[in-house]
């Protein structure tokens, strides 16, 4: 009998009352149906639910909040989030939070990776009350009070309600910056789009109140959202528009903007010399607010991962440089004249207005650099190299200071070792924060980029697992790997930055 079929003999028979009591159709007892095994509890490790195919639907039963971390057994990033992920997970047990952090191993699930899209490792997925089909996209940190202040946020309240001055100064003077909610009628559409933008601001503190004192206090008359700051000029306020309500997005933009300070200092000093430059720097930065950011870096302070950045030596100090952090293209002045007030503002409105044009960074190139196997590229050989169309070449734009670029390291090398006797195959790599490719930016490291022999300049970027099997493959195929279980990918969480910065990933 067709399997799909017998729940509804079953159910017929159950109906009508002759539930093995008489001969079937062809004379034989019915048998009763076979019981349903009992779903098993999922194993916990360090706190973390273990799941699978079969326990993910009772964990979403049994926890209205559910964290999930999909996660490869191979995957260096997943090793890293690991004791992060279950301290989030201490944390919130402390708490008590209506919330739990479970992890699925993809590899080991395929269904349940192309059930829910995973397509790169680790991903994290909520779950809220039950819902099996559409989970949210985890967007917070990666370390553990980051995950569980992200959760929080989600289960409880993503502000503080405020009812009286008390109350509103203990949240003002706990944070640098704190954001309060002023509104008549916390029922208002534009309070729902105050808490959601709240949930997502890990880094603020969030208030909210309708108490017409507060109002009052802070010197309010309607609906308004305030943000506090212990620097700068103290407080910004963004008043509601009557007509077309609280817009998120600009809020969001508003609160960017003003959290910042106008000047940031990339260390915790600033040399006594410097003070009167400093001045100067100050005073033109309220003009671009919004627009630019300024930061202050002592060059004699360790920085030099800055000024390797930049392509400047200490003694070149005092000068500006700009950047656009999202082209990462770099701007100089065109002298060097003092720096003030008047000639900071005037630099600005020069890149600003596509007046200056960008400069590149590129090392000389080294006498030896064919000498080894593994090629050296700088800015003023790559062209010749990467676009020779008798050469098939594959090249590792790396940082110095990058783990996954020395992890990988030896694989390259090894890579480079095998295919030395190949005439037509050239295994290279550039240091990409010593060398800029105006046509080929790179935003995280490592970088692989393939560059197959003949005329049209093609460029093929490399996706598949850093190993020297997985490298062959990639080259004997010339540049195309089959199907493969999803890989990690470059600029995925946890990668090493240099000292002193603030980025969240192997980015420039």
């Amino acid at each position: 009998m067709d399997g799909q079929l017998l729940p509804v003999l079953l159910l017929l028979l159950g109906a009508s009352g002759l539930w093995g009591r008489g001969p079937g159709p062809e004379g034989a007892l019915e048998e009763p149906p076979e019981e349903e095994p009992p779903e098993e509890e999922p194993p916990e490790e360090d706190g973390i639910l273990v799941l699978s195919r079969q326990t993910l639907g009772l964990a979403l039963r049994e926890h209205p909040a559910l964290l999930v971390e999909f996660y490869a057994p191979w995957c260096g990033h997943c090793k890293a989030l690991a004791p992060e992920y279950s301290k989030a997970a201490a944390l919130l047990a402390t708490e008590s939070a209506k919330v739990r952090l479970a992890k699925v191993d993809g590899p080991a699930e395929p269904e349940l990776a192309e059930e829910f899209a995973v397509t790169e490792y680790p991903t994290l997925k909520f779950f809220r009350d039950g819902n099996h089909t559409h989970p949210e996209e985890y967007t917070g940190p990666w370390e553990a009070e980051g995950i569980a202040e992200w959760l929080r946020r989600r289960v409880g309240p993503s502000a503080t309600r405020l009812e009286d001055e008390e109350g509103a100064r203990a949240l003002i003077d706990a944070r640098d910056v704190v954001v309060i909610g002023f509104f008549q009628d916390l029922q208002d559409k534009d309070v729902a789009t105050f808490l959601a933008l709240a949930q997502d601001a890990l880094d603020v503190s969030f208030g909210l109140t309708n108490q017409p004192q507060l109002f009052q206090k802070f010197g309010l008359t309607k609906d308004t959202v305030v943000l506090f700051k212990k620097y700068d000029e103290g407080r910004a306020d963004f008043p509601v528009d009557e007509e077309l309500g609280l817009d998120q997005g600009d809020l969001s933009r508003f609160l960017l903007t003003h959290s910042m300070h106008l000047v940031t200092e990339f260390n915790s000093q600033t040399l006594a010399p410097h003070r009167e430059l400093l001045a100067g720097f100050r005073e033109a930065a309220p003009g671009f607010r919004g627009q630019v950011l300024f930061v202050v870096v002592d060059v004699g302070a360790n920085n030099d991962h800055v000024l390797q950045y930049f392509g400047l030596k200490a003694e070149e100090a005092p000068t500006l440089r700009f950047i656009n952090t999202e082209t990462t293209k770099k701007y100089m002045p065109a002298d060097r004249g003092p720096v003030t007030a008047t000639s900071v503002a005037a630099f600005c409105h020069a890149v600003l207005g596509g007046e200056v044009k960008p400069y590149h960074l590129s090392q000389e190139v080294p006498p030896d650099w064919d000498q080894r196997p593994v090629k050296t590229l700088v800015g003023k050989n790559f062209e010749q190299v990467a676009f020779d169309e008798t050469k098939n070449v594959f090249i590792k734009f790396y940082a110095p200071w990058c783990t996954h670029c020395k992890e990988m390291a030896p694989a390259w090398e090894a890579l480079a070792e095998k295919y030395r006797d190949h005439e037509d195959i050239v295994i290279a790599e550039l240091d990409a924060t010593a060398n800029e490719l105006e046509a080929l930016p790179v935003h995280g490291f490592p970088t692989l980029k393939y560059f197959p022999a003949g005329p049209g300049r093609k460029v093929i970027e490399y996706k598949g697992t850093r190993d020297l099997e997985t490298f062959s493959k990639f080259l004997d195929s010339g540049g195309e790997l089959p199907a493969e279980e999803p890989t990690e990918v470059p600029g995925a969480p946890f990668p090493e930055m240099p000292e002193n910065t603030t980025e969240p990933k192997d980015e420039l």
